[in-house]
């Protein structure tokens, strides 16, 4: 029988040369560092289970770690950390207004409120009668939501539109001696959009809302809401943009607000977002602090434009206006202009 010649695999000699390589060598070599599995990483264990446990164990570890040292910082009398926020990161607007308008710096701020538009209300020369209507046809919670509102303004009455313009609902405004309208817009059943006139001369903001919930939606009644006039709250309102919004937003209300009921309505002011809220407050002779009772509705509110004069969108000269996504006078998402 004749053996025929077979040809040699090539992978044999590598296999060799492995195994020589494998067989411990006589000389002084170095050996390989063995590399441990960090205990901040769980890859190599295959059961989700126990690796779901062994992230759970560290993460307490961690915390538990954190406090300790945040504890014996305050036993040895550190520094307190302050986190790096938005708000500590923001960049100061030129147009801030520091300290009160009767120091001697913003003497030419005060003269300047002491004859805008909203001089005479602070002067206690009329009292505010306030116009809220809708959008057409609106939906059954742009209506509610309308309604709360006269609720919680004081000298306010809810009309529908009609389908009149808001021109001719300006002019038909000030024939009734109305000082503000208020109009709330939706979209998609659901309010969107408030647009708020002060008469006769304006000036005129458009906010947009969102997060609208009514008093039903917060588990609440209407029948809670008394008819005493509010007091009223306008926080951290601090630039000359800012201080004109919340001066408009308080010339909505009675300047004489009725202890006796309780209520308070406060616009809180943060990162140019104003947060609206209403409450009732009851003093606890326990615990020497009040307890707040929200009533509703609830809702928030960003500025869009603030137009001079009445409404007016083809000729109109808007002081400060929002264009596309993004506004023209913004060079930081850390700049606030309210």
């Amino acid at each position: 029988m004749k053996v025929k010649n077979l040809r040699i695999n090539p992978l044999n000699r590598i296999r060799e040369n492995q195994r020589e390589e494998d067989e411990p060598s006589t000389s002084e070599e170095k050996k390989p560092e063995v590399i441990l599995p960090s205990d901040s990483n769980f890859n190599h264990i295959k059961c989700k289970a126990v690796r779901y446990q062994k992230c759970q164990k560290l993460k307490k570890e961690k915390a538990k770690a954190k406090k300790e040292a945040r504890k014996k910082r305050i036993q040895e009398g550190g520094p307190k950390q302050i986190p790096h926020t938005i708000e500590s990161l923001r960049e100061k607007d030129e147009t801030t207004i520091t300290g009160n308008l009767d120091d001697e710096e913003n003497a030419e701020l005060k003269l300047d409120f002491e004859n805008d538009e909203f001089s005479s209300y602070y002067k206690h020369s009329y009292e505010p009668k306030v116009l809220i209507t809708f959008s057409d046809n609106p939906n059954r919670k742009t209506r509610i939501f309308g309604r709360e509102l006269t609720r919680i303004i004081p000298n306010s009455i809810s009309l529908y539109r009609n389908r009149s313009g808001v021109k001719k609902m300006v002019k038909s405004a000030i024939a009734r001696n109305f000082t503000d309208i208020v109009v709330v817009n939706e979209d998609q059943c659901k309010p969107n959009g408030m647009l708020v006139i002060h008469l006769p001369d304006g000036p005129t903001a458009y906010f947009k809302l969102s997060n609208v919930k009514i008093t039903t939606e917060l588990k609440r009644s209407h029948k809670e809401i008394t008819t005493h006039r509010p007091e009223v709250i306008l926080n951290n309102f601090t630039t000359r943009l800012g201080y004109t919004i919340g001066r408009m937003l308080g010339a909505l209300f009675h300047y004489q607000p009725e202890f006796k009921g309780r209520r308070v309505v406060t616009f809180h002011n943060q990162r140019d977002y104003i947060f609206f809220r209403h409450h009732r407050y009851q003093f606890d002779s326990e615990r020497g602090k009040p307890r707040l009772r929200e009533l509703g509705p609830r809702f928030t509110l960003k500025l869009k434009s603030l137009q001079q004069g009445t409404f007016d969108s083809k000729y109109g000269e808007y002081e400060w206006i929002i264009q596309g996504k993004r506004h023209d006078m913004e060079t930081s998402r850390r700049k606030f202009f309210l």
